[in-house]
């Protein structure tokens, strides 16, 4: 039963991937994203990664989502967009993201329903995760910092001239 779940949840994954990436309005995309990342939470708690799960979930599937939607609303581009905002309320754009997430909530529910028994039974607590970060793995999470760092640094270069027109009161 675990391995259909997570056959399951692994085409979910992909799907919402897929999605998110051929999304032309961010929004879409990044409830795509969203749904990508809880079922990537979902995989690594059938596969007995119970902290890399929750740590999926809270981080990524959260904190992150929440930056990306202060973003975009950061670049809110007047009433155009208030106009598509208010097109999003609309039954029919909801119902991808929706069908998608309440697939993953029936498998967990099943998953706990029947025990919530991992593949591999092993426990990996924050420890050993930090020991494994700081020790072999350092020189690919410092990487991962400098990708970041220049993806801000590009982000707030893309946004400057948006900042200097809003500042001498021409708006686009």
């Amino acid at each position: 039963m675990t391995l259909i779940i997570f056959y399951i949840t692994s085409a979910v994954a992909i799907f919402a991937t897929v999605m998110m990436i051929t999304r032309l309005n961010a929004v879409h995309g990044l409830l795509y994203l969203i749904l990508s990342l809880l079922s990537v939470g979902v995989i690594f708690f059938l596969l007995g990664a119970h902290f890399a799960a929750v740590l999926e979930v809270i981080i990524y599937a959260g904190a992150i989502m929440v930056l990306f939607v202060f973003v975009i609303m950061m670049l809110n581009q007047g009433q155009a967009t208030i106009d598509e905002e208010r097109a999003w309320l609309e039954p029919g754009i909801w119902i991808g993201p929706s069908l998608l997430a309440s697939i993953l909530f029936a498998e967990m529910m099943a998953v706990i329903m029947l025990g919530g028994s991992a593949a591999t039974g092993l426990v990996v607590n924050s420890k050993q995760v930090g020991a494994a970060l700081y020790g072999p793995y350092l020189l690919a999470v410092e990487l991962a910092s400098m990708l970041l760092l220049a993806g801000l640094v590009g982000a707030y270069h893309l946004g400057k001239p948006m900042l200097k027109k809003t500042k001498s009161g021409t708006k686009s």
